[in-house]
């Protein structure tokens, strides 16, 4: 059913399919009894997909990962599709409207997607308080559940858990990208579970250069002095892009055990285009952007083993890129992912992923 509906939304431009779908659905959850029916559909409730890491219990190990719902428009219907956590963002301090458009396209013969969003979004205060406004909702029964938000480390075990990834503005030049990250931190840190630092999408001119060791050091760094000194610190995490050299990934790793980060998400999309069924010409005619979906798969899979057997499954790691079905969550879990975020697999198979791959991992 979803193959059929699908190839009739691939006619339509995809950022205008994403917003026509996520508010037709939306609108859906509005009417109770519909709400409940999508929810019965596509929830799987088994306490064997729990999971507690960072201090938060995960009613499943299957995320939504950034991009997705930028602005926090969408928490209780990706609920509704059974999803245990999502992660929010990228937010930024300052609103911004990002790349021109069109800026996002699919590539169905690679089932992948290239984007160059350039972190469009409403920015973190903005954000921060519509987060406030659907924890509300939920504390006064409105929604369906308590608050996540209200009770971190709660064992409710039924609750959607909220992550923040944070970036920095574009006209913010990167010797004062901490800066950045601090406003957001600040401003989200009543509002979201844990936080994830965006320094490695590449669609943001010289964003990635903040990867390098001495000036990832600066922002880490004070993100989490500001941390340690709240009276319930937040788990904070690092997002990194999987065209990094070996070299690299050691100095990531170096620095999360000197900084004690609580974890990494392994990875973001990539600017290779290499072995792909598109052709060239197409690829040419798109330009630039990050490329996500099954032909990141391999590489992601690859940079997870090599954090995991490197630190001896002492950072826990969040594992993204080409995971479409159990199988691929299975690869994921077994190269040392705690937990698994899914986006392109998500528009390619549709609302009932969650479901699909948890069932497979039974």
């Amino acid at each position: 059913m979803y193959k059929l509906l699908r190839n009739i939304l691939f006619l339509f431009p995809a950022e205008n399919v994403h917003y026509f779908s996520m508010n037709a659905l939306k609108l859906a959850c509005k009417i109770g009894f519909i709400k409940k029916m999508i929810a019965s559909q596509f929830t799987v409730h088994d306490s064997q997909f729990e999971k507690d890491l960072f201090g938060l219990h995960f009613k499943n190990i299957i995320g939504l990962g950034a991009g997705f719902d930028k602005n926090a428009l969408y928490l209780n219907e990706l609920e509704t599709l059974g999803f245990g956590f999502v992660e929010i963002g990228t937010v930024t301090p300052l609103p911004q409207q990002g790349n021109d458009k069109p800026r996002l396209f699919r590539l169905p013969k690679d089932k992948a997607l290239i984007n160059r969003m350039g972190f469009n979004n409403d920015g973190t205060k903005a954000i921060a308080e519509r987060l406030r406004k659907w924890k509300d909702s939920r504390e006064s029964g409105v929604g369906s559940r308590p608050s996540a938000i209200a009770h971190p480390t709660s064992a409710i075990g039924h609750r959607l858990i909220v992550g923040g990834n944070i970036g920095k503005n574009k006209i913010t030049p990167n010797e004062d990208a901490w800066n950045d990250y601090e406003i957001c931190f600040r401003e989200l840190f009543d509002c979201v579970d844990y936080f994830v630092v965006n320094v490695s999408s590449p669609n943001t001119p010289g964003l990635r250069e903040l990867q390098e060791k001495d000036a990832l050091r600066k922002i880490i760094s004070t993100l989490q002095s500001i941390n340690q000194q709240q009276k319930n610190s937040k788990p904070l995490l690092l997002k990194i892009a999987p065209d990094l050299t070996l070299q690299q990934i050691d100095d990531v790793i170096s620095l999360a055990q000197e900084i004690k980060l609580d974890g990494i998400v392994a990875a973001n999309t990539t600017i290779s285009r290499e072995l792909l069924a598109t052709s060239h010409e197409r690829i040419q005619s798109i330009g630039a952007g990050g490329l996500s979906g099954k032909p990141l798969t391999f590489r992601s899979t690859e940079v997870v083993k090599y954090i995991h057997e490197k630190t001896n499954g002492a950072i826990p790691i969040i594992a993204s890129g080409g995971i479409f079905n159990s199988g691929d969550a299975k690869e994921k879990i077994n190269a040392g992912g705690s937990l698994i975020q899914v986006w392109t697999g998500f528009i390619y198979e549709g609302p009932g992923i969650v479901k699909k791959i948890l069932s497979g991992l039974v």
